[in-house]
């Protein structure tokens, strides 16, 4: 008899969040080796970044609207924060790659430092901040990488 999987959610989690670095894992890389084309996939690679980084801003409007037990005031500032994210991705879009890096990168990293300020007045799964930190510096990674795009 099967034993039964551990935590389905934590899986789905993990296949899903990892499975999302694969933009990141080919387009840093391909716009540093593909000369001809490195500045498309520099495009794609920040396009990306800025909608993962949306993306993970609307986890804090989720968690206003639904987590149990929160003080108003922190629903309040989670559904402040979740539209910040975007606010930092859009104008990366504009930018170079090195500075859309900058912008990114820091956007990634002050999410990944308030969802471990918010940890302290909810309960997230114990897998959930050890799996954003992997994600986060994967992604991280990336944006940095890529910035070194050839010119021309």
């Amino acid at each position: 008899m099967n034993s039964p999987s551990p935590d389905p959610l934590r899986r789905a989690a993990a296949w899903l969040g990892y499975g999302g670095l694969i933009p990141f894992i080919v387009l840093a890389p391909a716009s540093l080796l593909d000369h001809h084309h490195g500045w498309t996939w520099s495009d794609a690679l920040y396009g990306y970044g800025a909608i993962i980084l949306s993306f993970v801003g609307a986890l804090h409007w989720g968690f206003a609207m639904s987590a149990p037990g929160l003080e108003e005031v922190r629903r309040v500032r989670c559904l402040v924060w979740s539209v910040v994210p975007a606010l930092f991705a859009w104008p990366a879009l504009l930018l170079a790659p090195a500075g859309a890096a900058a912008l990114l990168v820091f956007g990634f990293v002050a999410h990944y430092l308030l969802d471990r300020r918010l940890a302290r007045h909810m309960a997230f799964p114990a897998w959930y901040l050890p799996l954003r930190l992997r994600l986060t510096t994967v992604a991280c990674l990336s944006l940095i990488l890529g910035a070194f795009v050839p010119l021309g």
